[in-house]
């Protein structure tokens, strides 16, 4: 996919300046400026993108990153610690949460606002739809209950939370509406502004249709029916689906980087995220050549090695251990790092979600096992390791396509999907592993704060919104599951 650089912008500088957790080095941003109804589209949607691309990028990459096992906490430092121990401050959630509402979603919805009288900008509302159910999807997952018909309404400040059913609905409802609104032949679309596909309504409509089959699955456990007539309706409308990724790249200019780069740069390049043994074990198991891509090798010992999840205050620093590589953004002595994507959803995510719904019998005609070797071929070339893909689909256990049984397909397809967002997809991982408890081989952290057998289903409501919204429902704890977890 062809690379657009970040505009550089106020607000854009200022989002790729965050320290997520540790020390706090960035510029506060406690008002948005993009909020005024004259600003302008050309720098309301680059804005909008970016402070989407800078959550999933670097808080919930960091979480997702962690609680799906790819990463755990350096024995030489503190930073994740409490991650890593599932003993989390609410807090920690404060920007993240701010971010997705008063930034994105508010500069979306501005621009929704500004096409209902200025034609030229009904692309861009486009996408701001197909964005806004990308947003509240995102939000829940990671949260539940959140607020959706009185959000980002400048008449209420204390608002109301929506049960997570009616969030999906409406994610449903933004994509639709968004779906709607594209013409893939008529000129008005953005340009260069549009960090993701530069305009390109026909690659936004794969997106809104991939966006759309991977909350449809994600009821798959709670409302299977409605999920099956919604990927049934995805056939009978002729979706396609994205054969690559959905992303945002940056640059090594300031304020432009990758947003996890841009964490560790402000911690001083300081690198606290080393491998997990429980990715790190698998895929050497599986002699996958990705391992070496995601993680640095031990130079000593000429191969990837993880530490056990949580092990940080139980081994000495002098063991040897991989860290990630700047492939995910993740090394702060290479500058590389700043150069990594973003993917909202990748293409072999793509290719995974269809080889699902088709093994569940709901995309008539459709060849599972193609689809998942699609989606292993996909990863593989994202990689420049096309060539050894073929190799592994024929050799390596987790790769091999069960001939019957739905549960064991699935797992197949969620154990690759796993493999494959290693280090860029965290949080999809995790909450991918929520819905299906796949892959089997996660393990409780050697530092939990909860006891045997448990560990983290959700994330916990900002401190924000408990102590000024009157309208906040209540606490959660971190072992409560969302909705959709069964």
């Amino acid at each position: 996919m062809k690379k657009f650089s970040i505009k550089i912008v106020a607000l854009v500088l200022a989002l790729g300046a965050v320290s997520f957790t540790g020390c706090k080095k960035f510029l506060d941003i406690n008002d948005n400026p993009n909020a005024p109804s004259d600003a302008s589209v050309a720098l309301l949607l680059p804005s909008a993108q970016a402070a989407i691309g800078h959550v999933v990028g670097s808080p919930f990459q960091i979480y997702g990153g962690i609680w799906s096992q790819y990463w755990t906490q350096s024995p030489s430092a503190s930073q994740y610690k409490t991650i890593d121990q599932y003993s989390i401050n609410a807090s920690s959630f404060d920007r993240p949460w701010r971010m997705l509402y008063t930034n994105a979603l508010q500069d979306l919805q501005v621009i929704i606002n500004k096409a209902k009288t200025a034609p030229q900008y009904q692309q861009s509302a486009a996408i701001s739809y197909i964005l806004k159910g990308y947003t509240f999807q995102l939000l829940a997952d990671a949260f539940g209950d959140v607020p959706v018909k009185e959000a980002n309404n400048v008449d209420i400040t204390n608002p109301h939370y929506d049960a997570q059913q009616v969030v999906y609905d409406s994610v449903f409802y933004f994509i639709n509406t968004g779906l709607a609104m594209i013409d893939v032949n008529t000129e008005a679309v953005p340009g260069s502004e549009d960090l993701v596909f530069a305009g390109n309504m026909t690659k936004w409509k794969q997106f809104a249709y991939t966006l759309k089959l991977r909350a449809a699955l994600r009821l798959s456990q709670v409302l299977p029916a409605a999920a099956e007539d919604t990927v049934k309706a995805l056939q009978a409308a002729g979706a396609t689906f994205l054969t690559e990724d959905g992303a945002i790249q940056y640059s090594t200019t300031g304020g432009n980087q990758n947003p996890l780069f841009a964490e560790i740069l402000g911690l001083g390049r300081t690198q606290n995220l080393v491998a997990s043994s429980s990715a790190v074990d698998q895929m050497n198991a599986n002699q996958d050549p990705r391992v070496d891509v995601f993680y640095e090798k031990v130079k000593d010992l000429d191969k990837v090695v993880g530490i056990t999840q949580g092990a940080f205050d139980t081994i000495v620093e002098t063991i040897p251990f991989s860290i990630p590589t700047a492939v995910v953004g993740a090394k702060g002595l290479d500058d590389q790092s700043a150069l990594a994507p973003v993917k909202l959803i990748s293409g072999e995510e793509s290719y995974f979600l269809q080889s699902e719904a088709a093994a569940r019998g709901w995309w008539a005609g459709a060849n599972a096992q193609q689809l998942f070797v699609n989606g292993i071929n996909a990863s593989f070339a994202a990689y420049d390791l096309g060539p050894e893909a073929a190799a592994y689909i024929a050799n390596a256990p987790a790769a091999k396509w069960p001939a019957t049984g739905l549960d064991a397909q699935v797992k197949a397809i969620i154990t690759q999907k796993y493999f494959a967002m290693c280090g860029n997809q965290g949080f999809e991982a995790w909450s991918e592993w929520r819905r299906t408890g796949y892959p089997t081989f996660l393990v409780v952290s050697l530092a939990t704060a909860l006891g045997p057998d448990q560990m983290p289903a959700r994330l916990l409501y900002p401190n924000t919104e408990v102590t000024q919204n009157a309208n906040f429902p209540g606490l959660k704890v971190v072992t409560e599951k969302v909705w959709w977890d069964k």
